[in-house]
């Protein structure tokens, strides 16, 4: 299997624990908790800011002096309703105790001390539409540039319906070129609807110094280093991803590949 492809460690608890060490990068952390109802887990961010993301299920949720109370409303994230999600500053305690069964993404990247715990949503959070015939997917943005409540982190949510394409046409951020692009490390997590399905996503460099074409399961993680990404659902399954995203630049700027820039700039004109 693929180095880029990573399955869940175990069934329950902490399932993964992606840091910059494990991932040979420099930038984004991705864990991701599944817990039973009443079980509670608890962190400090240390050097990295947060940002939780509750997948499916209810918590009750503290961070730092902050109580949220219970947080919570989709019990499957195929509801595609905005999701609960609090941001949490560097050197700062947080706490989730669980009241159904749920999951609970951790979402980490370097810390420059700027902004403070915050409730990221749903509030705030508009569910859009993206691309157009089997290129259309639906996005939650849960922590994208357009909103100023993070240094390093950018989060978002993907729907993508059976048998379409997504993070499509190609496209990549893998230099740190602003405005014409900029470099950001992504972690992909996926789910399939129903559960026994399966998608695949590509990871590639132009010149094919890295060309990895993954099967992906319900559950599953996709590193992201470098070069384009794009991913496809087979008819009768559809697919979720949260993606994490950050750099030395809180930018998100791509550049497609130039073997099908077409399809975007057609896009475009057609409206």
């Amino acid at each position: 299997m693929s180095k880029l492809h990573i399955k869940p460690s175990s069934q329950r608890g902490k399932v993964f624990d992606v840091t910059p060490k494990s991932a040979n990068w420099s930038y984004v952390g991705f864990g991701l908790y599944k817990l039973n109802a009443g079980e509670k887990v608890s962190e400090n961010t240390q050097s990295t800011e947060v940002i939780l993301v509750l997948i499916e299920g209810k918590v009750n949720l503290q961070a730092g002096t902050q109580d949220f109370g219970e947080m919570g409303e989709r019990i499957s994230v195929f509801e595609k309703t905005p999701p609960y999600a609090v941001y949490v500053p560097s050197k700062t305690d947080w706490s989730a105790t669980a009241t159904t069964d749920c999951i609970l993404a951790v979402c980490t990247a370097p810390d420059t001390g700027a902004y403070p715990i915050t409730k990221l949503g749903p509030e705030g959070i508009e569910t859009s539409k993206r691309g157009k015939g089997a290129n259309t997917r639906y996005i939650n943005n849960i922590a994208m540039e357009d909103r100023d409540v993070a240094s390093s982190l950018l989060v978002t949510e993907v729907f993508t319906p059976a048998g379409n394409w997504s993070s499509y046409p190609s496209h990549r951020h893998d230099v740190d070129d602003y405005p014409n692009i900029t470099y950001l490390e992504e972690t992909y997590y996926h789910r399939l609807n129903p559960g026994q399905g399966f998608g695949f996503q590509r990871v590639y460099t132009e010149d094919c110094d890295l060309d990895e074409s993954m099967a992906v399961k319900d559950g599953d993680v996709v590193l992201v280093p470098k070069g384009h990404h794009p991913c496809a659902t087979p008819y009768g399954y559809e697919m979720y991803y949260l993606n994490v995203m950050a750099g030395p630049l809180r930018k998100w700027c791509f550049i497609n590949d130039p073997d099908h820039g077409w399809i975007y700039q057609r896009d475009l004109k057609e409206g």
